[in-house]
């Protein structure tokens, strides 16, 4: 098997050729989605709260997923990494359940003291096997 890196958009220079890595990984049918963070890839505005974090992490995933060939309803798991997972907790699952709303994937929540840079509230990395949420 080959491994297919992807890097779609704005990604390719600011996280492969910038920052060395890629936005995910594909080997066959399984995606590996690095870190997602609640910062708009195209123009860097970064929510202020959790709930605006959440939902553009969220998006950023799902844009990655596309580009790699699957779908959000592929996800198999997801591992969220939180700077204030007791207080804003309920806020995250409330956006998460707009994005996973059955079939629920396997999920680890971290709480961290900080991420890559202050203002992050939120990181999500996701594992998606290519194909297998379609009903």
């Amino acid at each position: 098997m080959e491994k297919q890196l992807i890097n779609p958009g704005v990604r390719k220079q600011r996280y492969y050729d910038e920052l060395h890595f890629s936005s995910a990984t594909r080997v066959g049918d399984m995606v590996w989605v690095s870190g997602c963070v609640g910062a708009n890839v195209e123009t860097g505005v970064i929510g202020t709260t959790m709930e605006e974090q959440a939902h553009q992490a969220f998006e950023n995933v799902k844009e990655v997923l596309e580009a790699a060939g699957a779908t959000m309803a592929d996800i198999v798991e997801i591992m969220t990494f939180h700077t204030d997972q007791r207080g804003e907790i309920a806020e995250f699952i409330s956006v998460k359940d707009k994005y996973l709303p059955d079939n629920y994937p396997a999920w680890t929540g971290v709480g961290v003291s900080q991420l890559a840079r202050p203002e992050f509230k939120i990181e999500i990395r996701v594992i998606a096997v290519v194909g297998c949420g379609a009903k």
